[in-house]
């Protein structure tokens, strides 16, 4: 779906992978909810991101303009990224002029840049919305000139920052972790009802290094017949992973239930299967663990910026929610042996999904909406949109 003509509420940018993507969806499905039409919100987004197919089918109207992640080194590709930027921001400033939202929304990540930095430009306010324990570069930026942040952690450092805690989908939200609930995820996904469930998963893009750990649990615990690794390994990764388990040459009426999935669309339905999570410690992954109450083991990513998904899975780790692992300890049966404890110890399991679950973020999109709207209104009534630094109605970092 293209560009909308004519006026609308909220421009909302951002994307790139899933992991702001969605989020992204959640709020603005979290506008409708409160009053908005679907079409009175669009998205602006990059034309290389998962916002190119995800926006439409969530019903939403998006526009795609140029753009990548800038590298933190002097290159090609970071020049071209630079001039790209400029490119995007040219025509951000024309759309967003033309569609004339009363507030732009900024969900993190280089796509949300444009359309933030016109909005400035023309006055417009902008929310920015931080799921990160650590706002990245681009958030930094955009904050600001924000109206107003609205942050899933305490802490964040952003000015004018509202804890509304992070925006999780109402399917994960609704996941049903009784025992009857998770017997139907089970039986929706093919598996087997009395296993301990291992859900791996990198992202919507995979991660080599987890992806090749899967596949070595695999083969250390080949022979045991109370474990089913249910392993999501991102498009990009499918078919290499899908050939050394072709290697492997597992059989599950004998030992190991192996599943690969390349894209895991029902998320939700995997989680609820699912008696441990083994994942990276991206911030929409997280939180859709605590919403659901489930067992992890985290994975920061190697050079992350700010070290932010290192943050983010210590504050699962210190509620005793989640184990956290290296990358580099992943290999040389360093998965195997962390997945064969937690296997062997269910009650440990448990109070870890216990722990989890209260640190579940309730309903953090309908509170960003709220922000939103509350920003979004007084530049109605002031009948201009306020200055970049105007503060919100007690917009200091406090809890939702």
């Amino acid at each position: 779906m293209s560009a909308a003509p004519g006026r609308c509420d909220v421009v909302v940018s951002g994307g790139g992978t899933a992991g702001h993507v969605l989020p992204a969806i959640t709020v603005a499905r979290a506008l409708v909810d409160a009053g908005h039409p679907a079409s009175s919100v669009h998205f602006v987004g990059s034309a290389r991101g998962m916002e190119a197919h995800l926006v439409p089918e969530a019903g939403f109207t998006v526009s795609l303009l140029p753009g990548r992640g800038i590298e933190r080194a002097l290159t090609v590709a970071s020049a071209l990224a630079v001039a790209e930027l400029g490119v995007a921001t040219v025509r951000a400033l024309l759309l967003v002029a033309r569609l004339r939202p009363r507030v732009v929304v900024a969900v993190a990540g280089y796509a949300c840049v444009p359309a933030a930095l016109a909005a400035v430009v023309l006055g417009i306010p902008v929310v920015v919305v931080n799921i990160d324990a650590v706002p990245g570069a681009a958030n930094r930026l955009v904050g600001r000139f924000a109206a107003a942040s609205a942050v899933a952690w305490p802490g964040s450092g952003l000015p004018r920052a509202i804890v509304t805690g992070p925006p999780v989908r109402p399917e994960v939200r609704a996941v049903d972790r009784s025992p009857e609930g998770r017997a139907a995820a089970r039986a929706a996904l093919g598996l087997s009802p009395d296993r301990f469930v291992v859900l791996v998963t990198g992202g919507s893009l995979g991660a080599r290094s987890l992806n090749d750990a899967a596949l070595e649990v695999a083969s250390d615990l080949a022979s045991d017949d109370r474990l089913t690794i249910y392993h999501v390994a991102g498009a990009r990764d499918h078919e290499r992973v899908a050939a050394g388990r072709d290697a492997l040459a597992l059989d599950p009426s004998a030992g190991i239930d192996y599943r690969l999935v390349g894209y895991e669309g029902a998320m939700a339905t995997a989680l609820c299967a699912a008696d441990l999570v083994v994942a990276r410690a991206g911030a929409s992954t997280l939180a859709e663990i605590c919403a659901v109450g489930i067992a992890s083991v985290l994975v920061p990513l190697p050079g992350a910026p700010s070290d932010h998904q290192r943050r983010n899975a210590e504050i699962l780790a210190a509620a005793g929610a989640a184990l956290v692992l290296d990358d580099a300890a992943l290999r040389g049966q360093g998965l195997t042996r962390v997945v064969s404890e937690l296997a062997a110890d269910p009650g440990r399991v448990e109070r870890m999904g216990t722990a989890a679950h209260s640190l579940g973020p309730g309903d953090g999109a309908a509170r960003v909406a709220a922000v939103v709207d509350e920003v979004a209104g007084r530049a109605r009534r002031r009948g201009r949109s306020p200055a970049a630094g105007a503060r919100p109605r007690e917009a200091l970092e406090r809890p939702a």
